[in-house]
This record gives C-alpha cells, sequence and structure tokens, in this order.
C-alpha cells in the first residue's frame, strides 16, 4: 500500500509541477508524468492480458488500434 501512496504523492506533485511558470520546472514535470503513465499503461495493459483481455478489448479502452496496441505491448 505504501508503495501506491507515494506514486500517488508523487504523480500529483508532477501534474502540479506541469503547470508551474518556470517553463524548466514545467517540462520536467511534463517528462516524468509521460515515463509514469508510460509505465502505467504498461502495467495495466499486462493485467489484463493475464485476465484474458483480447488485444481488441485492450485497445478499445485506451482509444486505440487493436494493431497500435500489440505492435506496443504484444512483447511483454
Amino acid at each position: 500500500m505504501s508503495t501506491y501512496v507515494d506514486g500517488m504523492v508523487e504523480a500529483t506533485q508532477l501534474a502540479s509541477a506541469a503547470g508551474d511558470q518556470d517553463p524548466q520546472v514545467g517540462l520536467r514535470a511534463v517528462a516524468a508524468l509521460r515515463k509514469l503513465l508510460e509505465q502505467l499503461e504498461s502495467v495495466q495493459v499486462r493485467s489484463a492480458r493475464v485476465n484474458g483481455w483480447s488485444w481488441q478489448e485492450i485497445a478499445a479502452e485506451l482509444g486505440v488500434s487493436r494493431q497500435a496496441v500489440h505492435k506496443k505491448h504484444g512483447r511483454q
């Protein structure tokens, strides 16, 4: 639970920093959020596959094509 809470605090802090008036602070936060988002997507796609979801179902939830999600996550 602690790791989850720590991650949520970090995400909240990054989201706040992304709106900073200093472009250096804001852009660094955006880059960190992008990395975090990619990691979260991978975790959720892996979870969906373990739970029997098809690539089409995952793609529909992510708002992308089946081919795109399979190309990105198919080797996991």
